[in-house]
């Protein structure tokens, strides 16, 4: 059994669905990330993601994004069992996994409504907004929730455990 595997699309997938979406008056949003270790941040974002809209799609950087991203020791979860996870998820419409470090060629064919980020970035940091903000979409940013990250558990299990594992 594969848990969310209906939601886990691919990029020409994903773009029929949203045509289909928009056709309908349904309002798309959009957020990314590595998603490496979900944690409550993590699922926060999600829930509030989804109630600015209609349709959630998150979409994932691919094992070489986040090896280039965050190092050579991460993703520690592989792309294909973060994406089940992440689809299987209650706010979660479908997911999608891209190969570039920045969701801005997914955005630019997709164009969501509102484009989700969170809140330890500045919207005029983030290499897509203009993109977005360029077909008239809308970028969010959601408040991080203190003490919740996956270096943040990453670096307790390094070190032994301690509260909060």
């Amino acid at each position: 059994m594969t848990l969310g595997r209906e939601n886990f699309l691919s990029r020409q997938e994903l773009l029929n669905l949203v045509s289909d979406l928009r056709s309908r008056g349904k309002t798309v949003v959009f957020t990314n990330g590595c998603f490496d270790i979900l944690h409550l941040g993590h699922v926060r974002l999600l829930y509030e993601a989804r109630a600015l809209g209609d349709f959630l799609v998150v979409g994932i950087n691919s094992d070489d994004s986040v090896r280039r991203l965050k190092g050579p020791s991460r993703p520690l979860v592989p792309e294909e069992d973060r994406a089940e996870i992440l689809a299987a998820l209650e706010p979660v419409d479908a997911v999608t996994i891209f190969p570039e470090d920045t969701p801005e060629e997914l955005i630019s064919v997709l164009k969501p409504d509102i484009h989700v980020k969170g809140g330890d970035y500045d919207i005029k940091e983030i290499p897509e907004a203009k993109i977005v903000e360029g077909y008239g979409g809308e970028v969010r940013l959601i408040p991080l929730v203190p003490g919740h990250s996956t270096t943040s558990i990453a670096n307790k299990i390094k070190n032994g455990g301690g509260p909060g594992l």
